[in-house]
Parts: structure tokens; sequence; C-alpha cells
């Protein structure tokens, strides 16, 4: 469809902005200004534009020169992964670990310094404030929130520390950079993390990551308990063996069930 023949709804602004964004791709993952207009068949001044707004609201980066994406474009996928495939998908697989194991799991996924539920299925209720899909909680002491800070590529990593207040929630919470980092190596080695009563007290939880067709992390499923009922040891030996597995499966569905959705789209 010719511009000339677009439906009067149609913004062209928004189609040149996202365009600008898609001209970024693995073998141009840095451009210059004249190259983003060049491909996106804009004018300078019209590429400036695009461009400047978009590292106003922070979805691109600019050393002066060079111009690339930054993590916050994920956002964008996010919003439909979160909201329509991975819960479907997901939540069978939560019922049965749940019958398995006898504790509650959810699916999260990271939003800026927060994990965010977008699928869960609870036992009893063990926290003092009550869990619900949309329910946010600080990424760095919560166990998927570790499984999916440990696995951000470095610079990533970096500027959302830089940016989070670390707080003491408990007096076992990790509440320095130093700390938190070798943390986070260990869980990005080991496959897995377990927290112990940091973001509560009396609440244990042990989590692991779900990854994409590409392999990219893209959530964590974990499993909740009450720390007088299963010790760290416990919760390694006996339910970390059925996260593993339910991660797996939950992988193998993703990629029958949103081969489209996790590949890239043409053109691009």
């Amino acid at each position: 469809m010719s511009e000339y023949e677009r439906e009067a709804h149609f913004v062209q602004s928004l189609e040149r902005g996202l365009a600008v964004i898609r001209a970024f791709d693995a073998q141009h993952p840095e451009l210059t200004l004249s190259e983003v207009a060049r491909i996106c068949d804009l004018t300078r001044a019209a590429a400036r534009r695009f461009l400047l707004t978009l590292v106003d609201l922070g979805y691109v980066r600019t050393d002066g020169r060079m111009f690339s994406l930054t993590p916050r474009v994920l956002e964008l996928g996010y919003a439909y992964l979160s909201s329509v495939s991975l819960p479907e998908v997901a939540e069978p697989h939560l019922e049965r670990l749940v019958a398995q194991v006898h504790e509650s799991s959810s699916v999260c996924v990271l939003d800026g310094d927060s994990v965010v539920y977008v699928s869960r299925v609870p036992t009893s209720r063990i926290m003092t404030v009550s869990i619900n899909v949309g329910t946010r909680f600080p990424a760095y002491a919560t166990s998927v929130g570790r499984v999916l800070l440990a696995h951000l590529p470095e610079q990533e990593l970096a500027a959302r520390l830089d940016g989070t207040r670390l707080d003491r929630l408990t007096n076992r919470t990790l509440h320095t950079q130093a700390a938190l980092r070798a943390e986070l190596g260990r869980v990005r080695a080991q496959g897995y993390a377990i927290v112990d009563q940091e973001l509560e007290e009396g609440l244990r939880s042990v989590a692991a990551p779900i990854r994409d067709r590409v392999g990219t992390v893209v959530a964590a499923v974990n499993i909740s308990v009450h720390a007088s009922r299963n010790s760290v040891e416990s919760i390694r030996r006996d339910l970390l063996p059925h996260l593993l597995a339910t991660t797996a499966r939950i992988e193998a569905d993703l990629r029958i069930a949103t081969p489209a959705r996790t590949a890239r789209p043409p053109g691009a």
C-alpha cells in the first residue's frame, strides 16, 4: 500500500519512527545519522528528529556520532510476551509443578528494576502481601529477579544496578553492589537462584530461567516456600529438579507455540 492509499487514521510519523528502530539489527548495531536516513529513506533533518526523540525516550543512545538501541526496546516485545503467549504456555506447566511439590509457583518478567508476575498458581498464602498477576517486587531481592538480572548483558546490568537503590528489606538482604554482583555471577554459572529470607522473613524461593527460541532469557519461574518447612538444602535437593524439568517443558512448548513471535520479522 503506497502512502497515497493509506487510511485516514494512518499516522505516518509513527510508521517512520518504528522504521528507525528497525534500521538497527545484528549486522548494523550502530549507525550514523546519514546511514539511518538512507536506510529509512528519510531526509537527514527528519532522521535526526526521530533519533533524538528516541534518545529522549530512552530507546536509543548516542555518543554524538553513532547511534544504537538501548535495552529499553525490549519493553515493546515484553508487553506482548507477558500479556498473551508466555502465561498461556506456562500455566499448565505451573499447575503440574504445584501438584508435584505442593508449593506455589509463578512466572515473572523483568521491568526496569522490578519483576512483574505474569502467571501464578498458588497453594497457601505465605507472604504478608498477596501476590497476583501484575504484582511487582524489587528484582535484586527475589530469586526470579536475580535469574533475570544475571543473564543481562554486562552494559545493561550495570545501567540497571546504577539506577537501583538496594534497600535492606530484611537483615539477610544483599544490599551492596559488590555482594549482589558476586551472587549474580554464581546464579549465572549454576543456572538457578535461591533467595533465603531476603525479600521477607520466613520466605525462601528458588528460580530458574525460561529461554526463547534463540536462547535469550525472557522470564523466570520460581517456587516459593515457608522457611519453617523447607531448608535451603531441601529446596536444592527436592524442589530444584522439578523446577528445572518444568522450565525445560515450558521452553519446548514456546518453541512450538510461538515460532513467529520470537523469530526476527522479515525485513528487519
